[in-house]
């Protein structure tokens, strides 16, 4: 009698046959087409140019400060105050230059009487010396202390008008009609001789400055045409390249560059300080040949910037390593690894890989409604319109 549980050897092999099949791994699923918009490469032109932004400044700007030094006690004018010359901008307390210019005009009243003590004399002696009773050496003598008397009484009185000035530097006054654009000491600041106390813009020609990078500014010749515009009337101006800084800003290494505005004086160009765009021609490349693409066909591919190329024949794609040269306007410029003529993946480029099998978007159009949604032509309330194949398919169900 057989064991109930032995198997008979066919049957352990047919087992065996399906543990093995049954811990085989299953093959792997193949990878999807995927859908992707192209563009062909070609050569367009250049639509923008480098702009800046500029300020607004007065072709001359000083900064005022008193001659001498002293204590701010006044100081009527503020800042953006339009001011006439000869207009007093500030006052220095002016005791200790009285002081001063009186004690310069006692000293001139002793240096007269001394001069005049002198004539006397020598007028005296003179005539002591026509009469025989003196010698020469001896009137000699008071013609010397009369020109020693007249010296100090001129250096006395030189003295006086220095200290007469210097009482009036107290006073600080515009030397031309301008707008103050910056307060630099306040009232009851001990101020030195020539330290900066208000900020002139001149009336008059007005300029625009801006920044330029090193890499630029050899371009940026004097008498180059610039155009300027304002930010908030769109108002363009003509300009020309007046000065171009000799060396870069320690900060910023940059170069400034002024440009006289042309036939415009104070009171049509625009106010101070306000910003403006600056586009110099001499940098423009407006018209130029190049190839663009949108920024959605840009991917970054380690340290370096790349696309998906489409290979038409196979429908697969490879990544091309792109050099971006600058944006013009929403687009990428390209300098290299691109011919014109190249089919370009603009859309989807984020789920692609080297080698992948891809297809050409189309865009779904909308199907035309079927005869019972339409009531005369229109459609049915409440009907929506079906694709052809969906609606075929039901009508085939029923």
């Amino acid at each position: 009698m057989a064991h109930p549980f032995r198997l008979r050897p066919r049957w352990a092999a047919l087992l065996l046959l399906v543990g093995i099949a049954g811990c085989s791994k299953a093959p792997p699923p193949e990878e999807p087409v995927r859908a992707v918009k192209v563009m062909t490469v070609g050569a367009a032109a250049y639509g923008s140019s480098p702009e800046f932004s500029g300020e607004v400044r007065a072709r001359v700007e000083s900064r005022l400060g008193f001659r001498v030094a002293g204590k701010i006690v006044a100081r009527p004018a503020d800042m953006g105050q339009r001011v006439r010359a000869g207009q007093v901008l500030a006052q220095l307390d002016s005791q200790d230059l009285r002081l001063a210019a009186d004690a310069a005009a006692a000293q001139r009243a002793a240096a007269q009487t001394n001069r005049d003590l002198a004539a006397a004399d020598l007028k005296r002696f003179s005539a002591l010396k026509d009469q025989g009773f003196i010698s020469g050496a001896e009137l000699e003598r008071r013609e010397s202390t009369l020109r020693a008397a007249q010296a100090q009484l001129e250096q006395a009185q030189a003295q006086q008008r220095s200290q007469g000035n210097q009482a009036g530097y107290a006073t600080l006054v515009a030397d031309a009609a301008g707008v103050i654009t910056a307060v630099e000491a306040e009232v009851g600041q001990v101020v030195a001789a020539g330290t900066p106390v208000l900020r002139l813009a001149r009336d008059g020609a007005r300029d625009v400055v801006f920044s330029v990078p090193e890499d630029q500014v050899t371009q940026m010749a004097v008498g180059s045409p610039v155009e300027v515009r304002t930010w908030t009337h769109e108002r363009q101006m003509s300009g020309r390249v007046r000065e171009v800084a000799a060396a870069a800003d320690a900060a910023t290494r940059t170069f400034a560059v002024k440009v006289s505005l042309e036939g415009m004086d104070g009171d049509q160009a625009p106010p101070l300080g306000s910003t403006v765009r600056v586009l110099p021609k001499a940098l423009s490349q407006a018209g130029t040949p190049v190839l663009r693409l949108p920024t959605s066909a840009l991917r970054q591919e380690g340290q370096q910037t790349a696309v998906w190329v489409l290979d038409s024949t196979s429908m697969t794609v490879k990544s091309q390593v792109v050099q971006v040269a600058t944006a013009d306007g929403n687009e990428a410029v390209i300098a290299s690894g691109l011919q014109p003529g190249t089919q370009v993946v603009v859309a989807g480029v984020h789920v692609l890989s080297p080698g992948q099998k891809v297809s050409l978007y189309q865009p779904r159009t909308p199907a035309a409604p079927t005869a019972a949604q339409t009531d005369g032509g229109r459609l049915a309330p409440g009907a929506q319109a079906v694709p052809a194949p969906a609606a075929a398919a039901s009508a085939t169900a029923r």
